[in-house]
This record gives structure tokens, C-alpha cells and sequence, in this order.
């Protein structure tokens, strides 16, 4: 039988009494490239972190790899939402992603570890940057080195918080479409506010507000949109062949 790379049953998780997730039944595959979608607040961070076994739920159970979320860490990488670093910092771009090979205090560096370095970096598109100081670079590039630190640790399965956060629309398709070659070796879940954009480069999408209401491909999952967001949405779904429109009322009339 195929290993999952993620299986969630029945987990829930509050925080001084209030729901941050309920009930959560999530299975996804290896190899699946995965969008969250919801609204802030509606425990899409959360949902990484218990993935990454940063955050213990309440109840249920979580499988990452076939692992607990501990056990699993090696095999994960992780993008934060906010990484903040200071650009005067004298550290370039090499040394930076060879700072996803840690091992631990005084273990050394190896030739293997230099050349997955090289290779990450290529992967990226950043390979000429490569002694390049990081405050010199733009805030897309920037994301660039910090996705090839995370793709330097070869992992099976990849987190990202908002990755395209600091990068601007014409870097954005670039941007998917190197997860989306990324995405043939290893499992991706990414967290995004970008519905229509995602829908035309992820395989499915979860939408998740505090309950998960869909995980399915996006033809379906924009269905789900007025119940996520918890008011009427506009969707012009970017690979899909139709626009979504939930009907609005206006006040003191019966029409839509």
C-alpha cells in the first residue's frame, strides 16, 4: 500500500477554549502538489505546524511519512511566512543554503554537502548569485536561496507559509513554475491567500477555516469558497473554464 505523506484523523485543537481547528480528516498523497486556502485566523499555519510536530493537537491522530510529526522532522522542509534576517548581514548566498546541511557544532561541511548546495542553487535558478552578499539581492531572489536552503536538506516533503509574500506578480509564475517542477520529486502544501492564481498551477486544494470543508482539485474546490470565507465570493479562476459568482442582495429589494 502507498505511504501517505500526510493522514490526519479526527484532530482538534483549541486554545484558551476557542477552536483553532475541528475535527480535521485530511489524507494526502506523495508527490501531490497541495494549496491551503482560507481566511486569517482559520488555522492554515497551525495545520503546518502540527504537520511539522511544532504544535501537538488536543485530539486525533497525525501521520507524516508514516511517522509521528517528530520522527518525521528530517524529512520535512519548511518555509516559514516571516523570515527576517539583516542585510548588512556579511553572509552570501552559498553560505546562506548551506545552512539547511547543519549536522550540529563542530561537524564539518563535506564535499557532498558543497555540491548538494550547488545543485539546489540551480534548481532555483540562483547558481550565478552564488557569491553574491544576500542584502544585494531583490526580495524574489531573496526567496529564491531561502527555498534552495530548504531544498538543499532533500526532503520528501515541503511546507511553505505564503511563499509568495515578497515577491511580485511578474516573479510569481516563475515562482510556480518551479514548485511545479519541484513538486515531481516531493510532496508540496502551501499555504496561500491567491485563490485564483493557485487554482491554475496546484493539483488540489484545501480549503480550511478552523474546519476543513474540501480537498479536492480545483474545478471542485471553488465550490466550497462562500462556505470557507463565510460571505459571497468573486472568483475569476484562473485554468478553469467558467467564473464563479455567488449572488449578492441588495438591501430593501428582492432581487440578485
Amino acid at each position: 500500500m502507498k505511504e501517505k505523506a500526510v493522514q490526519m484523523e479526527h484532530v482538534s485543537l483549541e486554545y484558551n477554549k476557542i477552536p483553532i481547528l475541528s475535527d480535521i480528516n485530511l489524507s494526502i498523497d506523495e508527490k501531490e502538489f497541495v494549496a491551503v486556502i482560507g481566511p486569517n485566523g482559520g488555522g492554515k499555519t497551525t495545520l503546518l505546524k502540527i504537520i511539522l510536530g511544532l504544535i501537538k493537537p488536543d485530539k486525533g491522530l497525525v501521520k507524516v511519512l508514516g511517522k509521528s510529526p517528530e520522527n518525521a522532522r528530517t524529512r520535512i522542509g519548511y518555509l516559514p511566512q516571516h523570515t527576517n534576517f539583516d542585510p548588512s548581514f556579511p553572509m552570501n548566498v552559498f553560505e546562506c543554503v548551506l545552512m539547511g546541511r547543519y549536522k550540529g557544532l563542530f561537524k564539518n561541511y563535506s564535499v557532498e554537502d558543497k555540491n548538494a548546495v550547488l545543485n539546489a542553487l540551480k534548481t532555483v535558478k540562483m547558481e550565478e548569485y552564488v557569491d553574491r552578499q544576500l542584502g544585494r539581492l531583490s526580495g524574489g531572489q531573496i526567496q529564491r536561496v531561502l527555498i534552495a536552503r530548504t531544498l538543499v536538506r532533500e526532503p520528501e516533503l515541503l511546507l511553505l507559509d505564503e511563499p509568495m509574500a515578497s515577491i511580485d506578480p511578474e516573479m510569481q509564475n516563475e515562482f510556480y513554475k518551479l514548485l511545479a517542477k519541484i513538486s515531481k520529486n516531493m510532496t508540496i502544501i502551501m499555504v496561500s491567500h491567491d485563490i485564483g492564481v493557485v487554482s491554475a498551477h496546484v493539483e488540489n486544494i484545501i480549503c480550511l477555516n478552523r474546519e476543513l470543508f474540501c480537498h479536492s482539485p480545483p474545478e471542485l474546490a471553488v465550490k466550497s469558497l462562500a462556505d470557507v470565507y463565510q460571505c459571497p465570493v468573486e472568483l475569476i479562476a484562473h485554468g478553469i473554464p467558467h467564473r464563479v459568482l455567488d449572488k449578492h442582495v441588495k438591501e430593501n429589494s428582492d432581487e440578485y
